[in-house]
């Protein structure tokens, strides 16, 4: 187990190296080669790897019995995938039926394609999506500051009473008088604190400022 340790790192890089490598191979095995079973193979195996990396954040707080940067990463992605990565999956099917089409000469896309990317153009349709995203976000983001309080405050109390006085974001404050149990834990949720804020103006402006539909 302490390989598992002393080696996260590089064996969540070649975890994620993989899931890319299943993802392009089943593009090519499914639209150059039309081997729709061998196709499915590797996509079975994008879920089992996504599975592994899992398995992989467990073991090293199993072993460590903290909560690093790595394994915070890991769940991050974990999360992208059982999230935002279906929709994501569709969008990248999409353009490799369109460039390995154009490469054999023939039009792979669907009309279901077709319609889809059509929708995505609606400016009805990406407000609606980007709200639905938002969300999410905002569902993932506050599930995880719970979990991050709750790590660094020993009551309730005490983790409301940083809600109500907001000076230990001034970035000087010691560690020990912020509501993270460590440095790694801070750091990253004030990163992922700028994020958030960024993707929700990003994603409620296509409501507050929708897009004219486009006439030709």
């Amino acid at each position: 187990m302490s390989l598992i340790v002393n080696y996260g790192g590089i064996v969540f890089i070649t975890l994620e190296v993989l899931s890319l490598l299943c993802l392009l191979l089943f593009g090519l095995t499914r639209y150059w080669f039309n081997r729709k079973a061998l196709s499915t193979l590797f996509i079975f195996l994008f879920i089992f790897i996504t599975v592994l990396e899992a398995v992989l954040a467990w073991l090293l707080y199993r072993e460590t019995g903290e909560i690093s940067s790595l394994q915070i990463i890991i769940t991050i992605f974990v999360l992208y995938a059982v999230t935002f990565g279906y929709q994501d999956f569709r969008k990248l099917d999409r353009w490799m039926k369109k460039k390995i089409g154009q490469w054999r000469g023939v039009n792979l896309l669907t009309a279901d394609d077709h319609r889809a990317v059509e929708k995505q153009k609606d400016p009805a349709y990406k407000a609606k999506h980007y709200r639905h995203t938002a969300f999410i976000h905002i569902g993932i983001f506050l599930s995880a500051q719970v979990i991050f309080f709750s790590l660094g405050t020993e009551s309730i109390v005490e983790a409301f009473s940083y809600l109500q006085d907001w000076s230990w974001l001034n970035g000087e404050t010691p560690i020990q008088s912020t509501p993270y149990p460590n440095e790694t834990i801070y750091s990253i949720s004030m990163i992922w604190g700028i994020v958030f804020v960024v993707d929700m103006i990003y994603s409620w402006s296509y409501t507050l400022f929708p897009q004219k539909t486009k006439t030709f």
